[in-house]
């Protein structure tokens, strides 16, 4: 199995990379690839997917916290 990343991208969707499944909330599957992103600004017709609709309209560049090993 491979590991899953999820990417938040800058003033657009999430990324999702790997081996994952992804269901609603009565149990049924979405069909997915090994890429795929998820809508973060809540315009698109394609939801839970991103089409791309956000573009010069939502704005939101979010960064971890980093940590500081002691």
């Amino acid at each position: 199995m491979s590991k899953v990343q999820i990417k938040v991208m800058d003033n657009g969707s999430y990324r999702v990379t790997g081996d994952v499944e992804l269901i609603d909330m009565d149990g049924n599957a979405y069909p997915t690839k090994q890429a795929f992103s998820l809508c973060r600004c809540g315009l698109s017709q394609k939801m839970p997917f991103c089409d791309g609709t956000h573009k010069g309209g939502f704005d939101s560049c979010v960064r971890a916290e980093k940590v500081l090993e002691d």
